[in-house]
């Protein structure tokens, strides 16, 4: 068997990097702050984010397959690589509806980035298997090793995103996406080699290179268009919502108290805001919180920094890394050496603990 000679275009191999880098940037921007939201448009921004990673996913190894340098002439069977495109697609959307839709714990988290992982890997080979006249032969050492590759940085990748939801672990795991899809193609295809075949085994139409770049062009250009749309958030502060511009004004030393936070909650597979007003403590829970009312308890999506950002300003007081109260509903507070600890005349509501490097807080707000 006589493999044939390949290389590679090395500007649609940059190119091909900064597809996969907008199109995870564009994803998951788009499914920011989604807790604060409703189930439908839940919904709709996880099918606006899986268009833009699994596209990103097709468009990335098709522009750089473009690039590729073969000394014989061969084209692609249209319904592999259309079927290839919506196997990335439905794939990143069973990630991110585990992510938001489910309780997102580190197993979840780890689930989805496995799962966008083999949806990297299933979508390559599959658009390999769609080259006609030109036979891919892999090597065991190519597949095993881009296999780990993308599952390993997908995990990482979504961790990152995912672990606290802010601009900056989005721009990290947007650089870990690129990373994954970008490596594992070229990784892969180093473990390839071709060989020329005589005639073609016909599915589906055949398309040639100039067709299939018309096509990867313009799914492009609809990610591109994307990431300008979602990057203004990016650029505009003041898409702030009104009372979180009135929590932090330093003009108005009332606006802490005149604003009403409300806390996205869930309870019965349904979403609750919960006004900060009605909170008598808030208690970290791994990635989440649980929100205390004088007589419920609510699963909150705010890990414990968000709840910290979102409510000290309305006047609670963190009084131990995994706990914040609100000093108006704590009846007694009691110090014990270097500990303390708060109690609440609301219910059976369990006292709180107050950690020593939060007593001096504790003590000056207490009186």
């Amino acid at each position: 068997m006589e493999f044939l000679d390949f290389g590679h275009n090395p500007w649609l191999v940059a190119v091909s990097f900064v597809v996969a880098l907008v199109a995870g940037a564009t994803g998951l921007s788009l499914t920011r702050d989604l807790s604060e939201k409703s189930v439908p448009q839940r919904k709709l921004a996880i099918a606006l984010g899986a268009i833009a990673l699994g596209g990103g996913i097709w468009s990335m190894h098709f522009v750089a397959m473009l690039g590729l340098k073969l000394p014989i002439l061969f084209y692609y069977d249209a319904a592999i690589t259309l079927a290839s495109a919506l196997i990335a697609i439905l794939m990143v959307a069973l990630a991110l509806v585990l992510l938001h839709f489910v309780r997102r714990t580190p197993v979840i988290i780890g689930a989805a980035g496995a799962i966008v992982g083999a949806g990297i890997l299933t979508m390559h080979y599959v658009g390999m298997a769609g080259m006609q006249l030109c036979r891919p032969i892999y090597t065991v050492s190519g597949v095993v090793g881009s296999s780990v590759l993308a599952i390993a940085l997908c995990v990482l990748a979504i961790g990152v995103a995912y672990g606290v939801r802010s601009n900056r672990t989005i721009v990290i795991g947007t650089l870990c996406f690129g990373a994954a899809v970008f490596s594992v193609h070229f990784l892969a295809m180093q473990g390839t080699n071709f060989v020329a075949l005589d005639n073609i085994r016909e599915f589906g139409p055949m398309i040639s290179n100039e067709v299939m770049a018309v096509g990867v062009i313009l799914s492009s250009f609809v990610i591109f268009g994307a990431f300008l749309w979602v990057g203004t958030t990016y650029l505009v502060p003041a898409q702030a919502s009104a009372s979180e511009t009135s929590l932090t004004d330093p003009l108005d030393p009332d606006a802490a108290e005149s604003a009403v936070a409300r806390i996205p909650c869930e309870r019965d597979g349904g979403k609750v805001f919960i006004a900060a007003t009605d909170v008598v403590f808030v208690r970290a829970d791994g990635h989440y919180t649980q929100v205390y009312t004088k007589t419920e308890k609510y699963f909150c999506v705010w890990p414990i920094t968000e709840a910290v950002k979102r409510l000290v300003p309305c006047g609670f007081l963190r009084v131990h890394r995994s706990y914040l109260v609100n000093p108006k509903k704590v009846v007694r507070f009691e110090r014990s050496k270097d500990k303390g600890q708060c109690t609440f005349g609301e219910g059976d509501l369990p006292p709180v603990p107050v950690s020593r490097s939060n007593l001096k807080d504790a003590q000056t707000a207490f009186g």
